[in-house]
């Protein structure tokens, strides 16, 4: 069993990492999960976070999950708890003096340059999850069809979830 300790310090530190939100997390979990303290298999990894798309804050979940398979229900508060300290650290001064910041051309042109390199993480993290779990045709026609209805309808996000999921299980 990993030490509370330990994990304390790993949530912190990919709290401290967590901008532009939690999918260009997802190939540094997976990192850290599987490949460094293999906590996690890559199946459990993916399930875990197909699961945790159905819960609000889904990659905090998926650090609660990783927390309670590593050290028990302690192991998955420490792990929710200091994943979210460094954000929630960095919201409190930020808005606090969000109108000043604002108008700060240093504050201004990072912003902008952070955009561009989140949009290649989160296309990282989309690479890397298809390569690992679209494995035949079943899993690319279900992903073509979520796309679909996720980009050009109104169909809300859950229920693309739940109609996949289910469409899995009908499917087996």
């Amino acid at each position: 069993m990993t030490s509370l300790v330990s994990l304390a310090w790993i949530y912190l530190r990919i709290g401290l990492v967590f901008v532009g939100g939690g999918y260009v997390l997802i190939p540094l979990l997976n990192h850290i999960m599987v490949e460094q303290y293999r906590w996690l298999t890559l199946r459990q990894f993916l399930d875990g976070l197909a699961l945790s798309q159905l819960t609000p804050g889904p990659l905090a979940m998926l650090a609660t999950f990783t927390g309670f398979r590593a050290g028990g229900f302690l192991g998955g508060l420490v792990a929710t708890v200091f994943i979210f300290i460094p954000c929630v650290v960095l919201m409190l001064i930020v808005g606090r003096n969000y109108h000043r910041l604002k108008r700060i051309d240093l504050i201004k042109g990072t912003l902008d340059g952070l955009l561009p390199a989140v949009v290649g993480l989160v296309a990282a993290a989309a690479w890397n999850l298809g390569v690992s779990s679209l494995s035949g045709a079943k899993e690319l026609i279900i992903m073509a069809i979520g796309f679909a209805i996720f980009k050009w309808t109104k169909v809300s996000p859950m229920l693309v979830i739940l109609g996949a999921g289910l469409t899995g299980l009908l499917i087996n």
